[in-house]
């Protein structure tokens, strides 16, 4: 079943980080609906990679490679294709890289946005801006209830306050610039992200499968830290229907938006990892092994995400057995040889039937 609506047929949509994970799904997903996509991002961060992996140079209309820090260079692009909508992703995405490179990341991930933004005051055809950040964006106090969009920015770790300080120059440059233009400008906080393609370092479903497969015992850090989990389809369907509302009305769709799962899928790692090694069978091993010289890490972090579902109508529909199913079911496919751009098209129309009209003005 198409996703494809009257909104996003022949939509320009430019999205920075395309060559990543998550941009790399939201690129088949904007295809999948219709739209006409470019990209601006470095060279595929891991090899292999998602991108590789399903193909995605074939489905692009555009396809530019350059750091977000040179405004130049992207200013450029944003003049060649012109988009009406921009979904900024690209960024240093990892909490232990961090750690290892903190002037990298404070760079990439704040100095990025503003030349990102800064670009874009340029380009008058603009009508909607997203820009991805980080459920470590908040204060992380540990307590029990979830964290809302208008709670305390802050963090302890070099990623979280990266994140959390391009969300103070997102509203800077929106309410002093983009507002008086009409122009839609969000920030979206979505949960832990899982789904297949993902071959970063240093991620519990990519450590899984690199152990699992080759029959090596995973070495869990953390199992005890609980995280919001989510397949990454579901943000994405949020995000399109911030971005159609944004344009619809920017001042009633602007600012920051949570996406994350039901409290109930707010899982243990330790839990995660055995649900995945009962999916995968033979061979699925894990222990622990701590280290005093890990870097912090949050035992506990949700999201509250009731204004998505208030105002766009947004609620999470694959619970965490039906998410690493379908994750765990990507990899078998690609470790089996299969189409990788159909399994992925059918993961995306699976999450998305039904899905068509379901942004609700309230």
């Amino acid at each position: 079943m198409s996703i494809e609506n009257e909104f996003w047929r022949g939509k320009r949509v430019l999205v920075t980080g395309h060559t990543g994970f998550m941009g790399g799904w939201l690129t088949v997903v904007l295809k999948e609906a219709g739209a006409k996509v470019s990209g601006y991002a470095l060279a595929p961060p891991t090899e292999p990679s998602f991108f590789d992996s399903v193909g995605l140079s074939r489905l692009l209309d555009g396809d530019a490679r350059g750091d977000i820090r040179d405004r130049m260079m992207f200013s450029e692009v944003l003049r060649e294709q012109a988009p009406e909508i921009v979904f900024h992703l690209a960024a240093q995405p990892l909490v232990r890289q961090a750690f290892r490179e903190p002037v990298e990341t404070f760079d990439v991930n704040i100095m990025g946005t503003v030349s990102v933004l800064e670009a874009a005051r340029e380009v008058p055809g603009i009508r909607g801006l997203v820009v991805v950040t980080s459920d470590k964006v908040y204060d992380n106090r540990e307590w029990e209830w979830d964290y809302r969009e208008n709670d305390r920015l802050g963090g302890r770790e070099p990623y979280g306050v990266s994140k959390a300080c391009a969300e103070l120059v997102v509203e800077a440059y929106r309410q002093s610039f983009f507002a008086a233009r009409n122009v839609g400008v969000a920030t979206v906080r979505a949960g832990n992200i899982i789904g297949g393609g993902d071959w970063a370092a240093e991620r519990l479903v990519p450590d899984i499968v690199r152990a699992f497969s080759s029959g090596a015992a995973l070495i869990v850090r953390n199992p005890s830290a609980t995280r919001p989990w989510q397949h990454v389809l579901e943000p994405l369907r949020g995000f399109l229907a911030l971005a159609e509302g944004l344009t619809l009305d920017p001042s009633r769709f602007a600012g920051a938006w949570n996406f994350g799962p039901a409290r109930e899928d707010h899982k243990p790692v330790s839990w995660v990892v055995d649900y995945c090694a009962r999916l995968w069978g033979e061979g699925a091993v894990w222990k622990t092994e701590g280290d005093a010289r890990s870097p912090y890490e949050a035992l506990r972090l949700g999201l509250s995400c009731s204004k998505a579902e208030l105002r766009l109508g947004w609620t999470p529909r694959w619970r965490i057995e039906t998410a690493l199913g379908h994750t765990l079911d990507w990899y078998r496919a690609m470790r089996g040889g299969g189409d990788m751009l159909e399994e992925t098209r059918a993961q995306v129309r699976a999450a998305f039937c039904g899905a068509a009209k379901e942004l609700q003005l309230q």
